[in-house]
């Protein structure tokens, strides 16, 4: 018995089966680079403000009770700043988004604690809390998929945009010495 697959756009988009046109392709790797650079934006700015007004951010530690907060501000802001950098240009980005992924869960339970709270402060705070979960699944989503064709890691890897949208990958590589042995790989 034969099993068959319907290959409507509306399936493929449905159930996620794959999909064979060069036009659909590029799509899914527009949307992972759109996908890096959204998640990307809140590390940024959130690093950059601690950096730029440690005393500021140092406070706000301290007052939820986090030891040796004088260092860890800049611990933080650096991990959100290189972390945001690593899914900004899609280098290194599946270990990037692990350590934002870390990061979120320390941050979520110190600071966002919603548990432990009454009232109206209870509720800002589990905001608070499933924002940063549901930032969590964006950032396993990245870990599951990579970072995409437009990226530093594809290019490191040796299947960056242009030898995938060249038609014989092969010709850019002719009397070069190459690392892979294995041919490129379209997709994520």
């Amino acid at each position: 018995m034969a099993i068959t697959t319907t290959t409507s756009s509306v399936s493929r988009f449905l159930f996620g089966q794959p999909v064979v046109t060069d036009s659909a392709v590029t799509a899914r790797h527009v949307t992972a680079l759109v996908a890096r650079i959204a998640v990307s934006a809140i590390f940024l700015v959130s690093g950059f403000s601690k950096l730029s007004d440690p005393a500021g951010s140092t406070a706000y530690m301290n007052s939820a009770g986090v030891p040796g907060a004088e260092t860890l501000v800049y611990v933080a802001g650096m991990a959100e700043l290189l972390g945001g950098l690593s899914l900004l240009f899609g280098f290194l980005t599946r270990i990037g988004a692990l350590g934002l992924f870390a990061f979120l869960i320390v941050t979520s339970l110190f600071f966002h604690d919603f548990w432990n709270l009454t009232g109206a402060e209870r509720l800002t705070q589990m905001v608070q809390f499933m924002k940063n979960l549901s930032i969590m699944g964006g950032l396993l989503m990245i870990v599951a998929s990579g970072a995409g064709r437009y990226s530093l890691d594809a290019i490191v890897r040796g299947g960056g945009p242009i030898a995938h949208d060249y038609r014989d990958p092969a010709a850019l590589t002719r009397g070069v010495p190459v690392r892979h042995a294995g041919p490129v790989h379209h997709g994520i």
